[in-house]
């Protein structure tokens, strides 16, 4: 585990000086998931929801978010995203029907895109919470979690081991 680099001399909040780093191709994937109850899942599924395409609106809301990163968490670096992309999977479970949604976030920069990716699958996935809240507020996001991150020169890459609960949600 790196040290905090986030903290200047005086032991307040920095932004990190990545201005010596060298520009590498860097890739992040995240994942979340929204549990949803039958009535919503057919809904969408089936082009009924009177506020319209769900899956459509929060893909392209978390890519906007994904390009907004840096206005929102405070010492994320603005960068230049080269990539992003959204996918959805639905599972069958027991309370209803998970929508998993993985993230990718690129970008050929001097620090990595795990931010983005992350930002971009919790926005979409709270996109989803609020086109169908009229139908049900009970519904659950998460977990949210980075899956894997490439690129860069002082950091390995990291690939996250997926327990059953990951792979099940």
């Amino acid at each position: 585990m790196g040290d905090l680099t986030h903290f200047n001399e005086q032991g307040r909040a920095k932004m990190v000086d990545v201005s010596a780093k060298p520009e590498t191709i860097r890739t992040a994937t995240a994942q979340s998931s929204i549990l949803l109850n039958d009535e919503i899942y057919e809904k969408i599924a089936n082009q009924k929801m009177k506020k319209g395409d769900v899956l459509s609106v929060a893909q392209v809301a978390g890519i906007m978010a994904s390009k907004n990163t840096s206005n929102i968490i405070p010492m994320c670096h603005p960068i230049s995203l080269q990539g992003v992309n959204i996918a959805f999977d639905w599972v069958k479970e027991e309370q209803g029907y998970r929508l998993k949604i993985e993230t990718e976030a690129k970008t050929k920069g001097s620090t990595g895109v795990e931010m983005e990716a992350l930002t971009a699958a919790s926005v979409t996935a709270l996109t989803v919470y609020d086109m169908c809240k009229a139908i049900d507020k009970g519904m659950v996001i998460g977990p949210t979690f980075l899956v894997e991150k490439t690129g860069g020169v002082s950091s390995s890459d990291y690939k996250r081991q997926l327990n059953q609960t990951d792979k099940e949600e």
